[in-house]
């Protein structure tokens, strides 16, 4: 309960929970798919195994391993055995290859290698290498549809150009890897709808260098990537403003990093600042936590990143891609981009004693539930708008069709304009078009997402005006 004290949001009326186990409002309720008698959307039991099989113990096998190269500068070596990243990223292929192994094929597992110009934190053209491992999903209309979750495994310490430092980087960014690889482990021998990419970039103390080149190469290949996760620095509760061992953050911006000026004239006209599509996906994942990682709380921030600081999701952001961070509720500096020492008894220094690795566990949980719910639930529906050539004190929304072959149906959400969080949902049966009667799109902000016969409820998707 000590994140629900942290966190004011936690407290927000049972409205959230209304909608995360999909009760329907009494005016004009109909019968969601897979409810039981209450209106209570079941769990996916599969989900649940899933998330209940996260090892802490391999998670800090993981930590402790990658800590042990010595240093994973981006600089740093690239042929030898033992110390520096090159060492750091065949190992992590290998820990990959392993995984797929297990996923009947499913699953392949490439070094993806490009050379980096000189920049002002690359002194020579330099190889930098990202391990990205593919889970290819089952169902033909939603295989295309990709999600990835990633962590960086280079490391620094006090200078960034310092190459022969030790840079343990226990928790930026080993942690954050070890949620992208457990995660894998859990997953790869389960089917999902949709492709599931783990990643473990490198480039990112450079200059977010690995997760660009990923990110571009998706764009360029027209890949359909409908949410990124990045976890970076997910390794402790402790921090300098106290302890909060059952929360992590969750950073989303509201207005696109990639608006062009005649998205942001819609936005300012609609007033859609708080409903991006990196937004959704935040609200996603809270609501993913709850049904399946509690007592953690997925603490929902409502801004890009942190002050002075940028990570690894901000290059999928800035090519129109849902992209949002997880990082530990309260830093400690002492242990971030630290040189290894003791200075007035204090230790500093980015070392494995001071990570959690139950608490890493505890993220994981959280990226293991939202990828699979993911992934198994439709896709947003595309095309949704709300009509505005009429003077009603209704609303009516329309939408395109989904591909997928077991949709049940969609459901439309609302919620007052000052609201954080969806509060009101309503089945509206497997249609195109629904008017939401004596509710002014004037006074509420709405939405509509998609519903399979077995109760997954995929993102949702914000409409803008149509005629």
């Amino acid at each position: 309960m000590a994140s629900r004290l942290l966190n004011p949001r936690a407290t927000l009326p049972i409205a959230a929970t209304i909608l995360l186990t999909g009760l329907l409002t009494p005016s004009g309720a109909t019968e969601t798919p897979r409810a039981d008698a209450a209106g209570k959307a079941p769990r996916d039991a599969e989900i649940a195994r899933m998330v209940d099989d996260v090892s802490a113990r391999n998670i800090e096998r993981i930590i402790g391993k990658l800590a042990s190269f010595g240093t994973r500068h981006t600089l740093s070596s690239q042929d030898d055995p033992q110390r520096g990243i090159g060492a750091a990223r065949d190992w992590l292929y290998d820990e990959f290859s392993a995984i797929a192994a297990r996923s009947g094929g499913r699953m392949t597992v490439a070094k993806q290698s490009f050379v980096q110009p000189v920049s002002p934190r690359i002194p020579e053209p330099t190889v930098i290498t990202n391990v990205v491992a593919t889970l290819r999903g089952t169902q033909p209309a939603s295989a295309g549809r990709t999600y990835v979750v990633s962590g960086h495994y280079d490391s620094r310490c006090s200078d960034v150009m310092n190459v022969t430092c030790d840079a343990p980087g226990a928790n930026d960014d080993a942690s954050g890897v070890a949620v992208s690889l457990e995660a894998a482990r859990v997953m790869a021998t389960r089917t999902f709808d949709a492709t599931v990419v783990f990643m473990a970039v490198a480039g990112e103390e450079q200059g977010l260098y690995g997760a660009t080149h990923y990110a571009e190469q998706a764009k360029q290949g027209n890949v359909n990537i409908q949410g990124m996760l990045t976890n970076d620095i997910v390794g402790s509760a402790d921090g300098e403003n106290g302890r909060a061992p059952d929360a992590v953050r969750v950073f989303s911006e509201g207005v696109p990093t990639s608006e062009t000026p005649a998205q942001a004239a819609t936005r300012q006209s609609v007033g859609g600042e708080n409903d991006g599509v990196s937004r959704q996906l935040a609200r996603f994942v809270r609501d993913a936590a709850e049904a399946y990682a509690r007592p953690m709380d997925a603490m929902l921030i409502y801004r890009r990143d942190r002050y002075l600081r940028g990570g690894d999701h901000i290059p999928f952001l800035q090519r129109g891609y849902p992209a949002i961070r997880f990082t530990e509720v309260h830093e400690d500096y002492r242990h971030q981009h630290q040189d290894v020492r003791v200075e007035d008894g204090v230790q500093y220094g980015d070392l494995t004693e001071f990570v959690e690795h139950a608490y890493t566990a505890r993220v994981t949980r959280v990226n293991v539930a939202s990828l699979a719910a993911l992934a198994r639930a439709p896709e947003a529906p595309r095309g949704t708008g709300i009509r505005t050539t009429r003077l009603t004190n209704d609303t009516d929304l329309r939408w395109d069709a989904g591909a997928e072959p077991d949709i049940a149906g969609y459901e439309v959400v609302w919620r007052d304009t000052t609201e954080p969080l969806w509060t009101h949902s309503r089945f509206v049966g497997n249609v195109t078009a629904y008017t939401v009667e004596g509710k002014s799109k004037d006074n509420f902000q709405f939405g509509v997402r998609a519903v399979d016969s077995a109760g997954h409820r995929s993102p949702v998707s914000y409409p803008l005006p149509v005629s």
